[in-house]
């Protein structure tokens, strides 16, 4: 009631000065805001005077494209404006210039090939700043937390180490075929399971179950934290200064949701690394790579670093396959074509009365596995519609064009994959059946936008842990592919216009699956039945 009191006092104090007072007050109020209009308008003249960049998309003074730019459904609305500009556009959020890359050729020309320069992080306030407390590496700007976890992950991520996984990958494998069998009204599940339970066995040694709410929250969290990989997402992306408004935190709305994210994500991380520590201390823990991390290199990390190097390896490991596991069953539904040359190569290397399962050993007679593979990964990007953003770090010239350092530099991910391929609306796994079939990497941007160029891994942006990602596909998908039929509703049609859904809570669109014939069922009841049993 006091301040209430004061407050209104204030006013009626304020009201009742001569017009004079006041009128200065007003003058001075008035003179200020021009003379940050005016301040803003000249530094944005004097910047755009000295830079050209490709194809502006016109937009409003202060707010620039930031009301253009769809919360929802943004690889499609920037898929139109490249087709409208041509390989390359930018946009403002704010004081942000996003450039947007819509060819995989400028996308080699600069992301790939002028590494060195493009492959630094913005800081995207809400993303980095609130919602990751500086600590997800995959928003991290080159410096030396970023090399220290880098590190960290590439002792279990690197190339050499890839054979790790593969037992992983073949007995989740065969549990994802028990569950589809047993449980098919539940496969959006059993996908996110079968890609969970891989990471989290080599990660902190633990399979993962079916329902598992542990990683039904984690997969929560990261669904909310995605879009703001996105431009123009929220107030504190369009304005940064705002997180530096000299009031309590608590008074910042703009800071309240990210902050209950952050809290939510680390309370996840902090979780899985609490609950190895119990079981140490009970004795039931295996060997992985975080009690290796925790026994090689105590001194090097504290105790909140491994939450987030555990935390985000499992959520990176987690994401990729499932969505995309449920991109090739969206494709298989809508264009099954494909579906029957791919199983004529199967049958004949595995049986055409289900005599075994497919192995790793086999992918070499499977060259059609690849390229499903690396199609699904094209055919509807289902994360970063726009791309990871890159910055920037030093003023570039392209082609005529004048870039300033500091613009964030995406590769716009959607328009990418329907503008840059021939017959793109075909689910054609073919198209892949080249000399660079055997790198996971090359001819996609599934895995980030370093496709070529080895010599510049250091410096480049590729997904780290894309081998683990690649075999987990090829593994699920050869043998999705020989056990099952996948039929669609015709009461509940599937949209390939937009993105697949990737929420977790809900079946993204209706499927009924089923065994291919008695002889497949009981090949999966054969050998995959135990699998299925989590304490095995």
């Amino acid at each position: 009631m006091g301040l209430a009191t004061v407050r209104v006092g204030d006013i009626r104090s304020w009201l009742n000065q001569d017009a004079g007072d006041v009128d200065r007050r007003l003058l001075l109020i008035g003179l200020g805001l021009v003379a940050c209009a005016v301040w803003t308008a000249s530094t944005s003249f004097l910047h755009q005077s000295k830079y050209i960049l490709p194809n502006p998309i016109p937009g409003v003074p202060f707010f620039g494209n930031s009301f253009q730019m769809p919360l929802e459904g943004q690889g499609p609305f920037a898929t139109k404006l490249a087709e409208k500009t041509g390989e390359m556009y930018t946009m403002k959020f704010g004081r942000a210039t996003w450039v947007f890359l819509n060819s995989r050729r400028v996308v080699t020309e600069l992301l790939d090939k002028r590494a060195a320069i493009y492959s630094c992080r913005q800081n995207l306030p809400m993303a980095n700043e609130i919602i990751s407390a500086h600590k997800r590496l995959l928003l991290m700007p080159y410096g030396a937390p970023w090399r220290k976890q880098r590190k960290a992950m590439h002792q279990i991520l690197n190339n050499t180490k890839q054979t790790i996984f593969l037992p992983y990958q073949d007995v989740e494998s065969r549990a994802l075929l028990h569950h589809y069998l047993s449980q098919p009204e539940r496969w959006w599940e059993a996908n996110a399971r079968f890609s969970n339970s891989v990471i989290m066995s080599v990660t902190y040694g633990v399979r993962s179950d079916l329902g598992d709410p542990d990683l039904a929250n984690l997969l929560r969290n990261a669904e909310q934290f995605v879009p703001y990989l996105f431009p123009g997402q929220c107030l504190i992306d369009i304005f940064p200064w705002l997180l530096k408004v000299p009031i309590p935190v608590s008074w910042q709305p703009w800071r309240w949701w990210g902050t209950r994210l952050q809290h939510a994500t680390r309370k996840a991380y902090k979780k899985l690394l609490d609950d190895l520590l119990e079981r140490r201390k009970l004795g039931t823990q295996k060997p992985c790579f975080m009690t290796e991390l925790l026994d090689s290199n105590k001194d090097d990390f504290e105790a909140e670093e491994c939450y987030y190097i555990g935390g985000t390896l499992i959520e990176a490991g987690s994401d990729t396959t499932r969505l995309t596991l449920n991109v090739a069953l969206a494709a298989a539904v809508l264009q099954p074509d494909w579906v029957e040359r791919t199983r004529k190569q199967l049958d004949k290397v595995c049986g055409a009365n289900a005599e075994r399962l497919p192995n790793f050993s086999d992918m070499d007679q499977l060259p059609l596995i690849k390229g499903v593979a690396k199609e699904s990964l094209r055919w509807k990007p289902a994360i970063a519609e726009t791309g990871i953003p890159h910055a920037l770090t030093k003023d570039d010239e392209f082609e005529g064009y004048k870039l300033p350092a500091g613009a964030v530099v995406t590769y716009n991910h959607w328009a990418i994959s329907h503008l840059d391929y021939d017959d793109p609306e075909r689910f054609y796994p073919e198209r892949f059946l080249d000399e660079d079939l055997n790198a996971p990497t090359k001819g996609h941007l599934g895995f980030g936008s370093g496709m070529l160029r080895p010599v510049l891994t250091r410096c480049r942006r590729v997904c780290v842990g894309n081998t683990v990602a690649w075999n987990n596909l090829l593994i699920s998908l050869s043998r999705m592919l020989y056990c099952f039929d996948f039929k669609g509703d015709p009461n509940a049609p599937i949209d390939a216009a937009v993105r697949i859904d990737s929420t977790f809570t809900k079946a993204p669109f209706s499927i009924s699956i089923q065994p291919r014939s008695e002889a497949h069922c009981l090949l999966i009841q054969r050998e995959c039945a135990d699998a299925a049993k989590m304490e095995n």
